[in-house]
């Protein structure tokens, strides 16, 4: 029998040892836990134009995926395999995005991009904010953070460790006031120690109309039952219908993790029955009529990473777009497809005009 007890002194040790780590994460990570305050302001870097912006205005919105998930990843989360992306693959994804981006500088005066990096073990902690302002120049840039966790131990076998990353703009107009403003609600102890703090990035500049630009940058919850994204969609609605009573300009752009409302699918196909349920769509009683949802229909901005993208197989959908004031005109909106070559997302562009006269009357 001493070969039993032997057995369960061992199994007794590797238990004892376990709660220890894990007792040990939690320590560590409730010591170190990111708590942002409700409004903070971002530190700006670069140069840009000193003066109101233009009637028409062009924008970017990209969910950049931290330059680690291109077309031959997947990720655990999703159901993949995927923790830390090699690091050849990041880099080939951070010298196409900036490429990209660099290509629509003659015709982009804003940037809104999510899932940047800036130190991070999952994108071999490169920091992609300065990497992309490199190729960004004459443009002013700000980050807010979103993810700021010292250790992630999941998965076991392969922990995701640190992470620093969040949202970044970078504008062609000096803006008057930056600000990150935290979303309200949280997951419970002690998941929230491990997960995003979301938030929005505001930038407000001004026009020749005596209102301001309020553009904001958002990234909602993913992994949530729909109480998170309910909870942030309310404060966000406060927040423009506040900005709209005023006549001001208000534009918001992100990764929305739900689908627009009276979205219908992807060109010619339709919703399938796991992707109709009510809590994946932005209400359509959310806003009056006569804001505008601006998306492209014809080409999907996700796709899922349960595997890397194929054409023919990998589910997709429309999750990143704008939402327009009544006093701001859409011009055109256009999804480019690059078939998911350097993210999990496609990146959105918008051109829209100033409508000359602000809306003073209270829109409700």
């Amino acid at each position: 029998m001493k070969w039993m007890k032997k057995v369960f002194w061992v199994l007794l040790a590797v238990f004892v040892g376990f709660l220890l780590y894990l007792g040990g994460m939690i320590f560590y990570a409730s010591s170190t836990d990111y708590v942002p305050e409700a409004v903070e302001i971002p530190q700006l870097h670069g140069e840009a134009i000193k003066s109101s912006v233009p009637d028409t205005l062009n924008f970017l919105n990209w969910n950049i995926g931290y330059c680690g998930l291109g077309e031959e990843s997947d990720f655990f989360y999703d159901g993949g395999e995927l923790v830390r992306t090699p690091e050849a693959w990041v880099d080939k994804n951070a010298e196409g995005i900036r490429e990209y981006l660099r290509s629509l500088l003659g015709e982009t005066d804003f940037y809104l991009l999510q899932e940047v990096d800036v130190e991070a073990d999952r994108s071999n902690n490169k920091d992609q904010m300065k990497f992309i302002s490199e190729g960004l120049n004459a443009y002013v840039s700000a980050f807010a953070p979103n993810y700021k966790v010292g250790y992630i131990p999941i998965p076991l076998t392969e922990p995701m460790g640190s992470v620093l990353g969040g949202l970044g703009m970078w504008s062609k107009y000096y803006p008057g006031k930056t600000s990150r403003h935290a979303y309200e609600g949280n997951y419970d102890w002690p998941t929230y120690l491990f997960f995003l703090d979301r938030c929005f990035l505001q930038m407000r500049f001004p026009t020749s109309h005596g209102k301001e630009l309020v553009l904001i940058n958002t990234h909602n919850s993913a992994f949530d039952d729909g109480s998170l994204k309910a909870a942030q969609m309310a404060m966000l609605r406060e927040v423009i219908l506040a900005e709209y009573a005023l006549g001001n300009y208000v534009i918001v752009g992100g990764d929305w993790n739900q689908y627009p409302p009276h979205y219908m699918g992807v060109g010619e196909m339709g919703l399938r029955k796991d992707q109709q349920d009510e809590k994946l769509f932005v209400s359509p009683q959310f806003l009056s009529l006569d804001w505008t949802w601006a998306f492209d229909s014809e080409v999907a901005t996700n796709r899922s990473l349960i595997s890397p993208y194929d054409p023919d197989t990998t589910k997709t959908g429309i999750i990143d777009y704008y939402l327009l004031s009544p006093n701001v005109e859409l011009l055109e909106v256009k999804t480019d497809d690059l078939d998911f070559a350097y993210s999990d997302h496609q990146p959105v562009r918008l051109k829209v005009a100033l409508k000359g006269k602000a809306k003073e009357e209270n829109p409700e």
